[in-house]
């Protein structure tokens, strides 16, 4: 269940961690009042669970409180990749002197955490590790561990973040474990000018599966505008819609992150975020090949896989299996490594489908899949 903005920003807040004084609201009327009760000036963000907002226009500063209530005006109901903006939220504006990224993002493929740090924040994640990768740091973290202090400073020291920042890195653990999250990132993590740190923006996915012990959640999930994401929803896939031409399909959140930034820097755009998880059956595999082909805008597929408790071979015996239901019609790429990698290459080699290429290497699978895009 991904949360929006502001409800991100309460947890974040109950943990600890500082964030501006906002207001949530449908009601352009009222964005003038909390602008008013804010001092003036403000933030008009529109909320909606997905991410190019401020490039979409629903971000605006506004000077006073009539231009909040134009600002609010103007981004109520209109479409952000593919999602109407119902509420907007009002938040005072923050003098900011740096930006840095932080998060934290389930790892299956690991059988852990991931932390993800970068001194660079502000923009697109993606785009800061494709430019330059050294700038974003990638910590395991051990789920019975935890984030201690010393963890905490390793990630710190790995991402150039000022020392200060560990406290706040120990409190977004809390959030995720007290929480049930699978993910919560913070872009940006802002130092004030007055020296604090601020977490200007936020976003939080919670565990579908713990949602019985989230007592506050119950009942709240909102229906996915996406119909894509809906019918993956259905299926049980976890997968969220992005806008490139390859789409990308692996076991663990980790493996797929690092995914999306190989094809990145690859050339080429990502049009999925889809992770199977560790069971990639037959019927999980031709689920989440029927749901990434389902989208107009894919032009190639890259499946990545690293066998662990499944085994590349069985993996492989999915794929082929998938092929004869989903009847595919853009070339796919697959990267088997790990258990058995061996055998599921040879499972392959032995269907012998003219739209499915092999590579050995993540870097070799993307760049076939970016040029494959290009071309097909």
């Amino acid at each position: 269940m991904d949360l929006y903005e502001h409800q991100a920003r309460q947890l974040f807040a109950e943990h600890g961690v500082l964030v501006p004084k906002a207001e949530v609201t449908d009601s352009p009327a009222e964005a003038r009042d909390i602008a008013r009760r804010l001092g003036g000036r403000a933030v008009v963000k529109a909320q909606v669970r997905t991410g190019g907002r401020g490039r979409a226009g629903g971000v605006r500063l506004a000077e006073d409180p009539a231009a909040a209530e134009r600002a609010a005006r103007d981004i109520l109901g209109t479409d952000i990749g593919g999602h109407r903006v119902r509420t907007v939220m009002v938040a005072e504006p923050v003098d900011i002197e740096s930006e840095f990224y932080v998060s934290y993002v389930l790892d299956r493929a690991a059988g852990g955490f991931l932390a993800i740090a970068s001194a660079e924040g502000g923009t697109e994640i993606e785009e800061v590790a494709a430019a330059r990768p050294e700038a974003v740091a990638r910590v395991p973290v051990d789920p019975v561990e935890g984030v201690t202090e010393e963890k905490a400073a390793e990630i710190v020291r790995a991402a150039g973040l000022p020392p200060r920042t560990a406290g706040v890195l120990e409190r977004l653990w809390r959030v995720l474990t007290r929480e049930d999250a699978l993910l919560v990132e913070v872009n940006p993590l802002v130092r004030t000018a007055r020296g604090q740190l601020v977490a200007l923006d936020g976003k939080v996915t919670l565990d579908d599966n713990a949602l019985f012990r989230q007592v506050r959640w119950s009942g709240r999930q909102a229906p996915r505008e996406d119909p894509l994401e809906a019918a993956a929803a259905a299926r049980g896939l976890n997968y969220v819609r992005l806008d490139g031409e390859v789409g990308v399909i692996g076991n663990g959140a980790g493996l797929v992150m690092s995914t999306l930034d190989v094809v990145a820097g690859s050339g080429a755009r990502p049009a999925d975020f889809l992770d199977i998880g560790g069971g990639a059956s037959a019927r999980v595999m031709a689920d989440g090949l029927s749901v990434v082909l389902s989208d107009p805008g894919v032009r190639s597929v890259l499946v990545n896989v690293f066998g662990g408790i499944t085994a590349c071979d069985a993996v492989a015996d999915g794929i082929v299996r998938a092929l004869d239901a989903v009847r595919p019609t853009k070339p796919i790429v697959v990267r088997l490594d790990g258990n058995n990698a061996a055998r599921g290459r040879a499972v392959l080699d032995g269907r012998a489908h003219p739209l499915v290429h092999q590579a050995a290497t993540m870097d070799d699978a993307a760049r076939l899949a970016a040029r494959l895009a290009h071309i097909s």
